[in-house]
């Protein structure tokens, strides 16, 4: 596999718990055949807990990583996920946390022309925004791996991660993006 795909999530609903030593994701309500070794799991709210990239499939309730090193050290139980495609290099890329780095398709590249958001080309984006000495919001980006082909995943979902907006639909694996990245 290469070191990043085209869907930026791969939803799967559920939770998890995390056991350090061996290594071990189960799921609860979870579906984790949908995802393949290589892919990345964010963990929390925010990548509260951190990530780490999936070594193994066992079954829908249960995959192995190859790593903790990405991983807060602190107990992870019941707790929401998401599963990506995302750029395997960007777990330890101190530039910006994990939680800053997007899938992009064209649709949303065009949607956000308009706005502070506004990226130049499809693709894995790192986000970085920042309030200057005037007040204003700044917003930094860099393309990561330009390709039109990102897709959005494979099923809608409630998104009820964020606390800045309200509980939406959101469309086929948009994650989170879509308060950055509008799909329409």
């Amino acid at each position: 596999m290469a070191l990043w795909g085209k869907s930026d999530d791969i939803y799967s609903p559920g939770t998890i718990s995390v056991n350090y030593n061996t290594k071990v994701i189960t799921g609860s309500g979870t579906s984790f055949t949908s995802a393949s070794v290589g892919d990345v799991v964010s963990i929390g709210a925010g990548v509260t807990f951190g990530e780490a990239v999936i070594s193994e499939v066992t079954s829908n309730t249960q995959i192995s990583i190859a790593s903790t090193q990405h991983l807060s050290g602190a107990a992870i139980s019941g707790i929401q996920y998401k599963i990506s495609q995302k750029p395997k290099y960007t777990l330890h890329d101190s530039n910006y946390d994990a939680s800053e780095i997007y899938g992009v398709d064209t649709n949303e590249v065009s949607i956000a022309s308009t706005t502070d958001y506004s990226v130049g080309h499809a693709g894995w984006v790192g986000i970085t925004t920042y309030i200057d000495t005037h007040g204003n919001l700044r917003v930094k980006h860099e393309v990561l791996v330009a390709m039109s082909g990102i897709s959005t995943g494979t099923a809608e979902y409630i998104d009820t991660s964020s606390s800045t907006y309200d509980e939406q639909v959101v469309a086929a694996g948009d994650s989170d993006d879509d308060v950055l990245f509008g799909d329409a």
